[in-house]
């Protein structure tokens, strides 16, 4: 039986620290199923701990099914920062993958949608 609780011990404590290595969204420009008006919009995404921002990646969907990549402007050591411009009106999502300093990769989407 102690044999047991060890190892569920072990076991708890080795996912609890994985769950914690991993960068969480805390706030993002613009907002999960927001609406942002005109044709640019900034982009910021603020995480739960420090990350690689030069081996991070934001794409940006469009309503058409396009996809691009956005170019990440220096920011805190915490955030991706962009600017996506050519909005049109519709449906998007924001894809972002990042590395967190421990290396471990995360990623994510945000919905959101454009108008005039």
């Amino acid at each position: 039986m102690p044999g047991r609780l060890l190892l569920a011990c072990a076991l708890l404590a080795a996912s609890t620290g994985a769950l914690l290595a991993h960068a969480i969204v805390l706030s993002s420009t613009p907002r999960k199923n927001a609406t942002v008006r005109g044709a640019e919009t900034p982009i910021e995404i603020r995480f739960s701990s420090l990350i690689d921002a030069k081996r991070s990646r934001l794409t940006l969907n469009g309503p058409d099914g396009s996809s691009r990549i956005l170019a990440i402007e220096e920011a805190a050591a915490d955030t991706l920062k962009s600017h996506a411009s050519g909005l049109v009106p519709g449906a998007y999502t924001l894809h972002w993958q990042t590395l967190a300093r421990d290396g471990h990769i995360t990623q994510g989407a945000i919905p959101f949608s454009a108008s005039r």
